[in-house]
């Protein structure tokens, strides 16, 4: 398998495999999601609506493709016994992407979880879906990447699995390395005189501030102040750093975006800056309803590391047509 692939999205969300991978020159031939405000935004983007419920999809309605990717969420599988096998993962989204796999048997997967996806169930959630990918018929690799590697300001680790059907014969797989590229928050920042940040700047009477804030920009969250009891949700971070983890839910005044100390007063995240700490390009288009596209970006992944991991995938598949030929 060389050269450009067709690709299928499934859970795709607002599309950001599918931002990468077209990025890459590779052509989307189905996308899946059952989120209708998901759906809206993915046909604004790319002109065609995703198909709904995944568990619907017919055979016949699955088009060959080489290449299945989607971030799919964690369930917990029953399991009898020690005997693994396409049963234990049914009632999970992890047995659709099997069930779709096992009747196309397209060369590469790439799934996208959590990185509590690692520990989930005592690691026996990890265990089972290792398993269960490798008796399909595919060579798993995984590893947790995380954004601020990767020259987007924000830290945001996800596991990531690359999967070859095992007739390949991928001698190797190497996820990408960190780029080291120095950037931070106020790098994507829209300007502090911009009418559309009028109602997230955030007024509190027991804002704690650091006396000495920083002036070195760091590839890291920087905290520097709290209000209320400095839970989760209300922790202040420097613009000097990078931006936590956007969320799709969450509480606290900083919900889904966190707060940032900009000059002398702090706000949240305008979804224009979320989309940019996403790596979406400036062209996409948002949702209209601002906490429907916090949720849409929060169940995102980040464009430049799936692009970074496609990369690598495409040097693995020709080093072994190479090879083969």
């Amino acid at each position: 398998m060389g050269g450009k692939f067709r690709f299928i999205d499934l859970f795709c969300g607002i599309g950001g495999f599918r931002q990468a991978l077209e990025g890459r020159g590779h052509q989307c031939v189905l996308s899946s999601d059952w989120d209708r405000d998901a759906q809206v935004v993915y046909q604004q983007n790319y002109g065609d609506s995703p198909f709904g419920d995944i568990s619907e999809l017919s055979e016949p309605q699955i088009p060959e493709h080489d290449f299945l990717c989607g971030g799919f969420p964690c369930q917990p599988f029953s399991i009898s016994g020690n005997q693994l096998g396409f049963m234990d993962a049914r009632g999970t989204l992890l047995h659709q992407i099997l069930r779709v796999a096992q009747i196309r048997q397209p060369n590469v997967l790439l799934l996208e979880n959590v990185r509590n996806y690692l520990s989930h169930d005592g690691g026996r959630t990890m265990k089972a879906t290792l398993d269960l990918l490798s008796r399909a018929g595919y060579q798993v690799y995984h590893q947790t990447l995380n954004s601020s590697d990767f020259g987007i300001p924000q830290s945001r680790e996800r596991l990531f699995f690359v999967c070859f059907q095992k007739n390949l014969n991928i001698g190797k797989f190497s996820f990408p390395e960190p780029s080291h590229l120095q950037v931070a928050l106020e790098d994507i920042l829209l300007p502090e005189c911009d009418p559309r940040l009028h109602d997230l700047w955030i007024s509190r009477d027991d804002l704690c501030i650091k006396e000495c804030l920083p002036v070195i920009r760091q590839n890291k969250p920087v905290r520097v102040g709290t209000v209320g009891k400095g839970g989760q949700g209300e922790r202040v971070y420097s613009p000097k750093g990078h931006a936590i983890t956007l969320s799709a839910f969450g509480g606290g005044i900083g919900a889904k975006t966190g707060m940032y100390l900009i000059g002398e007063r702090i706000r949240r995240l305008h979804p224009i800056e979320c989309r940019r700490l996403m790596g979406f390009p400036e062209t996409f288009i948002l949702h209209e309803k601002a906490n429907v596209s916090y949720k849409q970006f929060g169940n995102s992944v980040v464009v430049p590391v799936v692009s970074a991991i496609l990369e690598q995938i495409e040097k693995a598949l020709e080093q072994s047509r190479l090879k083969v030929a």
